[in-house]
């Protein structure tokens, strides 16, 4: 059976750390993303990710530079995401140390790129970060562009619309659920995990160690924590000790994995 992956995820505005709250990043949290990575205990969590909500397109160089210096102190897998609007941009990316490419907006706009880089990278370099957000009736409504527009798809056609362009893995966010701590939106989770055959990851509400262990019930191959791991001392240790507990598989701590940087 495989092992469940514990995430990180460092989101970044204007290359600082954020709070996000429903998808409003009302508190910056660390000033140095380097020194916010560093507070993870690297050999607890399996992978990094991290995504760039700036509003302005001008912040993409300065996430590449990001990138460059936290790929330097990084030794698990790190994927990069935000402002993906291009070829030339994702190789910079990757050549600055990201091992993988979030990609959310492209999925709509220019889906020829998404599969343009799923051929040259590997499908299991592309990330699709797949954004929900119910609507009135609570009809959950895929978004992109930091939330910004609501696009008709239903989150599963949507997850089938990834695979299909190529990515081999889902990053799934609920805008409600975000910085709401009431644990993830399990229901769409459960939704898409039933309709694609790559691995899931769940991300946005968690407050609780036990949140996690729902996601991993919900379908979900991997949970990812934001927030809460900024606020509890040696939070990542205690993550996987309780999932452990839970009788969860997942990697011990120290144990590296085969898709790690050496």
């Amino acid at each position: 059976m495989l092992k469940k992956r514990l995430i990180a995820v460092l989101i970044l505005r204007d290359g600082q750390v954020v709070q996000s709250v429903r998808f409003k990043h009302p508190n910056v949290i660390h000033y140095d993303a380097v020194h916010a990575m560093e507070a993870f205990n690297k050999w607890a969590v399996d992978e990094i990710v991290i995504l760039n909500v700036s509003l302005e397109s001008a912040s993409r160089e300065q996430f590449v530079e990001i990138i460059e210096r936290i790929s330097k102190h990084c030794f698990v897998p790190l994927a990069a995401g935000g402002w993906i609007d291009n070829d030339e941009y994702a190789q910079k990316l990757l050549r600055s140390g990201a091992d993988k490419l979030v990609v959310n907006t492209a999925m709509n706009d220019d889906p020829e790129l998404v599969t343009r880089l799923a051929l040259r990278y590997g499908q299991q370099c592309i990330v699709a970060s797949i954004d929900v957000k119910r609507d009135a009736a609570g009809t959950p409504k895929i978004a992109v562009d930091r939330g910004r527009r609501i696009i008709d798809f239903t989150p599963e056609a949507w997850a089938r619309k990834a695979v299909e362009l190529g990515a081999g893995e889902i990053l799934f966010n609920s805008i409600d659920h975000d910085g709401a701590r009431k644990g993830y939106d399990l229901e769409s989770i459960q939704t898409i995990c039933n309709v694609v055959s790559v691995p899931v990851i769940a991300f946005g509400g968690v407050f609780t160690w036990n949140h996690l262990v729902d996601g991993i019930n919900a379908g979900a191959s991997a949970v990812a924590v934001a927030n809460q791991f900024h606020y509890t001392e040696q939070s990542t240790r205690k993550a996987k000790t309780f999932l452990a507990n839970a009788n969860i598989l997942v990697r011990k701590q120290g144990q590296s994995l085969a898709s790690s940087k050496n």
